[in-house]
């Protein structure tokens, strides 16, 4: 080990130059890995630094409201607790005090000097509460003074530093109660970090007018111990005071249900981002392979003396995977160097989103360079095993010849017989998962066929290659000369080093492409269903999921105008005749809503589903055996049951109303409590004059122009804000395999530029020839030409297959339509070729400069 270990040092040192493009591609590959892990791990510490400064002792709510934020639908009712129950639970022994807290989320914090909200549009909340002094208040008062009086509330100081406003200011907020005008009196900072949320607190008698509409009432109650108990004890001895409409949490337990909702975002985003490291991994490991296999190659002659000396095979084995160790710790230490700088702008880019971390609060733990180290050497090691394995099989009269032999006959056909057998089977499942009609099972047969056909590509490059560039490359010699010709003849001089570059830019524009595919598909699938299924004018909602009764006052009362119809999203409890209980959400609507919305219907009648009935999906029908006619026992939110009959089954045809059912607003009215009947999330409206409806159009944003968190959209903007979020995932996931890409760009440029090294002597006696500079220049660039743009073509078609057999799993969830862009692939090539002259730059210049004496000798 000592003796390859020197050798594996001395040849890196020997061939620094050669190995740095490889160094570069393991550390962008490890800090995909790194930059992921340091992220989550932040933000995972942030949250819980913010809830543990947060958590009282004990806390007690409403059973209905112990679930966490992203648990409970929009437009729900916060229920209360009165204010003798403070008392009662500070009178328990062990408790220092209690206090009553008052926190909703449906508020708009507007700022009337520009009639905007100030608050997130996306991402975390805004928050309404009530100022009062806890022992481990996660705010203090920076400037100003403490809100007194139903005029003055406080604001927290990186919602007013984002909106540059100071104490004195005016502000208004927007809550279920009405509009109320305030003075900023305070700014409150945080004591750790605020993840983002917008809060402005009132003194308690204010908040609860306010925020609640009652005083005496709190929608939480929290106590702080003595000491003389524990957590557990104190929350065992106020919850046998209490009955069940109460929920007692101990200080652990609040903080992991507030985690809880956030932990499943994050782990979502760290697995998601963890698979395009994946993909930039596997790009990379083309590169270390193709460049392995070429320093093997002008190496023969080395490896071959140290076999005559008595270097023995295992020696010459380890000493390439020890060079390719020592490579790999090198990239992944620089890798988690850039993954810390990768993290910050992950931290910056969701701050965009909406969702604020510290940078400087950056949490780097020693899992992250162990991890990274892990993962570079496994890739590295994995990818020079091939080449290790091949420089010790070369016997030392071999190595000592001037050429390099080729692939044998019998390895290519081994290969091509492999690929041919693998592509079948991957082919086989994509068509086969286009036809499952279980989704589960469909998305198991596609995410075998994806990475089978694949690999099946990979090893029938050099093939395609072959037949490719023979047939395409014809016109070189035609359209550029002599250096179209031989870049020809270069690029099929090793179809397996040219077919190995090509594939790692195919894998990255493959998945480029099958995304595009989908994401045209999600939109021109979800264009046909509005024009197919909405008849409404006009659609408004609310950013922060709540339309007051104020807001629907001034909708109604906009005489331009029709068949106004609203929605609201109701928790049910649905026991069948069979005594199963099912809980799901049902929409209450308003007996004109057929108007604005064709609900399709497999039996049934929806119109008298909505007048004395329910309706169901489906889906929810054929998994409990429900039909038209049943008697179902229905209890919303949390009232007691009642019977109603199923009067229709809607159709699983259209992602609009997709695993809905539906219950007239009269009928939900009846059997929901005044005080916990949801807050109306939509409404939906005509013109009550088709000729007019750009005239009812922009009457309707007058009325609602109080109401800046109010969002109206005709169908014109309805599809422009689903092309426009479909975009934006596109551009995020374009944006995550740029990385790749990048990867799959210097593997061009390393195989030309070791290509060069390669070919000195055949450049040098093509000058002297006679072969200008410019036109070596030029051999070089379309040599890179004819990779990138196989790689395009092939990645672009296997990109289409890929996302036909996607859009074809995804019909059952709405994606209904094909649409494969054209302009993306048209800018797929332009790319393509874009990268192919920028990757062919330093090699062709390189080449250009040969000196001439210098490589027909071959000296250094």
């Amino acid at each position: 080990m000592t003796m390859a270990f020197t050798i594996a040092v001395k040849s890196s040192v020997a061939h620094r130059g050669r190995t740095a493009l490889s160094l570069i591609a393991i550390a962008l590959s490890v800090a995909f890995v790194a930059g992921t892990l340091i992220f989550t791990d932040t933000a995972n510490a942030t949250f819980d630094r913010l809830f543990r400064a947060t958590a009282a002792d004990i806390t007690v709510s409403p059973s209905d409201q112990g679930a966490t934020t992203s648990q409970r639908q929009s437009g729900v009712r916060p229920q209360t607790l009165p204010e003798k129950l403070v008392q009662r639970i500070a009178a328990n022994p062990g408790v220092r005090t209690a206090q009553g807290e008052v926190s909703v989320q449906d508020v708009a914090i507007v700022n009337p000097a520009t009639n905007k909200s100030i608050g997130p549009t996306e991402g975390a909340p805004s928050i309404a509460g009530n100022w009062y002094i806890r022992p481990n208040s996660a705010l203090k008062i920076t400037d100003g003074k403490a809100p007194r009086g139903p005029s003055q509330a406080l604001l927290d100081a990186d919602t007013a530093h984002r909106a540059r406003l100071k104490t004195g200011a005016p502000l208004r907020i927007i809550t279920t109660t009405g509009t109320h005008n305030i003075i900023i009196s305070g700014i409150a900072s945080f004591t750790s970090t605020n993840p983002g949320a917008a809060l402005v607190l009132f003194d308690t008698p204010t908040a609860q007018t306010h925020l609640l509409g009652q005083i005496g009432v709190y929608t939480s109650v929290v106590a702080f111990g003595n000491g003389t108990r524990t957590n557990d004890q104190l929350k065992s001895q106020i919850a046998a005071e209490l009955d069940n409409s109460h929920q007692v949490r101990t200080a652990a337990e609040t903080i992991a249900e507030n985690k809880a909702g956030f932990g499943d975002y994050l782990r979502f985003l760290k697995y998601a981002m963890l698979g395009f490291s994946g993909i930039s991994l596997l790009v990379g490991g083309f590169l270390i392979v193709n460049t392995y296999l070429m320093l093997v190659g002008q190496r023969t002659r080395e490896i071959g003396l140290l076999r005559a000396i008595g270097i023995d095979r295992t020696k010459i084995h380890y000493s390439v995977l020890t060079e390719a160790l020592i490579m790999s710790l090198v990239g992944s230490a620089l890798g988690v160097a850039a993954g810390y700088l990768l993290a910050m702008g992950l931290i910056e880019l969701m701050g965009t989103l909406g969702m604020h971390f510290d940078s400087t609060h950056l949490t780097l733990r020693w899992t992250v360079p162990l991890t990274a180290a892990a993962v570079g050497a496994a890739t590295t090691i994995a990818a020079a095993w091939l080449p290790a394995h091949r420089a010790s099989t070369v016997s030392p009269i071999e190595a000592l010849r001037e050429h390099q032999a080729p692939m044998q006959g019998a390895t290519r056909q081994v290969r091509t017989a492999v690929g041919i057998c693998v592509s079948a089977i991957g082919t086989t499942l994509l068509i086969t998962s286009a036809e499952a009609s279980a989704l589960h099972t469909s998305g198991i047969l596609l995410g075998l066929g994806i990475p089978l056909t694949l690999i099946a590509m990979v090893m029938l490059a050099p093939i395609l290659v072959t037949a490719v560039i023979r047939t395409v490359g014809a016109a070189l010699p035609i359209l550029f000369g002599v250096p179209g010709r031989l870049s020809q003849r270069n690029a099929l001089r090793n179809p397996r080093r040219t077919g190995t570059t090509a594939a790692a830019l195919m894998t990255c524009l493959a998945l480029v492409t099958s995304a595009s595919v989908i994401t045209s598909s999600m939109v021109i699938s979800a264009t046909r269903q509005i024009e197919q299924a909405v008849g409404a004018d006009y659609l408004v909602t609310s950013r922060n999921g709540i339309i007051t009764p104020a807001i629907l006052k001034a909708i109604r009362s906009t005489p331009e105008l029709a068949h106004i119809s609203e929605e609201r999203q109701l928790a049910a409890r649905i026991i069948t005749a069979k005594g199963e209980v099912i809980h799901r959400r049902i929409n209450a609507v308003t007996s004109n809503y057929r108007h604005n919305i064709n609900v399709r219907t497999r039996a049934g009648d929806f119109n008298a589903a909505v007048t004395e009935g329910i309706s169901l999906d489906e889906n929810f029908a054929n998994v409990h055996h429900l039909k038209v006619g049943d008697a179902l026992q229905v209890a919303l939110e949390g009232a007691s049951p009642h019977l109603i009959r199923l009067r229709a089954i809607t159709a699983e045809d259209g992602g609009l109303y997709k695993n809905r059912g539906f219950i007239g607003m009269a009928t939900a009215q009846q059997l929901v409590p005044e005080g916990r009947m949801p807050f109306v999330n939509q409404v939906l409206a005509s013109a009550a004059d088709p000729e007019r409806s750009t005239q009812a159009y922009s009457a309707l944003q007058a009325s609602l122009v109080d109401f800046p968190q109010m969002r109206v959209l005709n169908q014109l903007d309805y599809k422009t804000l689903i092309k426009s979020q479909v975009g934006q995932l596109f551009h995020i996931i374009y944006g995550l395999l740029g990385l790749s890409v990048i990867v799959g760009a210097l593997g061009v440029m390393n195989t030309l530029t070791l290509s060069v090294i390669e070919r000195a002597r055949e450049i040098g006696l093509l000058r002297a020839v006679g072969l200008q500079r410019h036109q070596i220049l030029g051999m070089i660039q379309i040599e890179s030409l004819i990779i990138t743009l196989l790689g395009a073509v092939l990645g672009g078609g296997l990109g289409i297959i890929w996302g036909i057999a996607g859009q074809r799993v995804l019909r059952a969830e709405g994606l209904r339509q094909l649409a494969v862009p054209s302009e993306s692939l048209v800018e797929m090539l332009l790319s393509a070729t874009l990268i192919g002259l920028l990757a062919a730059l330093t090699p062709a210049l390189r080449a250009s400069k040969v000196n001439i004496l210098t490589a027909i000798t071959g000296r250094p």
